[in-house]
């Protein structure tokens, strides 16, 4: 995995392993207005994006820029074609797997450049692994190839029922010492935290613990996000944005079955 720049910061005196901070996005400007947390749908519907206040620290947000933005913009866009749709998908799903690696456990290190000198890195520990939530998940997957070639990728198949939501699993395919990893798990957009609160159990099922779990996501409710950390308040949820509508749409428009 790449070495990055940036300055490393613990998050908790807790973990055994160093993890670096991101930063939030900024929502104090006079055009995002913090929404309240209900589980109601929103009526109006030029709703401004949340902010991170009371959600809590494991919530974390990539840092708003104009890019970002325009990628989410186009994703959300009605009339965007699929082709111009998986392409933005894909960077900002590239974007979102980077800062996830980010949160991953590191080590100093000193290698000896072409030219003879001693330069002061670090390297990441081994022991990760991805987990995609079928299907929408499965979109996140080459990202993380990209980033991780070699990583190991698990998967989870859960359905919820049309009449009362509640999840239901029907598959789950995880490295045999997926308890001993730190898992990236996977999945884009997060509505009412349902599958995600489902796929979570199953890993604790194995042996994860919930701190060892990094949820990669593109897009989330108050919701979802609120109902995710209230049932595991150690789990680390990273998304671009939380905001009272999440594109819905985007595993069908994804994989060109809309």
């Amino acid at each position: 995995m790449p070495c990055h720049n940036q300055q490393l910061n613990n998050v908790s005196s807790g973990q055994e392993h160093p993890m670096k901070q991101v930063r939030f996005a900024n929502s104090s400007s006079s055009s995002s207005v913090p929404a309240v947390l209900t589980n109601s749908e929103p009526t109006d519907a030029t709703t401004q994006p949340v902010s991170q206040d009371g959600l809590g620290p494991q919530l974390k947000l990539l840092p708003l820029n104009d890019q970002i933005r325009e990628l989410q913009t186009i994703i959300r866009d009605k009339t965007t074609s699929r082709g111009d749709f998986v392409f933005c998908a894909d960077r900002l799903i590239r974007l979102v797997v980077e800062e996830g690696l980010n949160q991953l456990p590191y080590s100093e290190c000193t290698v000896t450049t072409p030219t003879g000198y001693k330069y002061e890195g670090v390297k990441f520990e081994r022991g990760n692994c991805g987990v995609s939530i079928m299907r929408s998940g499965e979109a996140m997957e080459q990202g993380l190839r990209d980033c991780c070639r070699s990583i190991r990728i698990g998967k989870i198949l859960i359905q919820s029922d049309e009449e009362t939501q509640k999840a239901k699993v029907y598959y789950a395919k995880f490295p045999p010492d997926v308890y001993r990893r730190k898992v990236l798990l996977m999945y884009p957009i997060l509505s009412t935290g349902n599958t995600v609160i489902e796929a979570v159990r199953v890993l604790i099922e194995h042996g994860v613990q919930p701190r060892h779990i990094i949820l990669l996501s593109l897009f989330s409710t108050p919701h979802g996000a609120k109902s995710i950390i209230q049932e595991f308040p150690d789990i680390t949820i990273l998304t671009t944005e939380v905001h009272p509508v999440a594109p819905t749409h985007f595993g069908q428009r994804y994989f060109g079955t809309d």
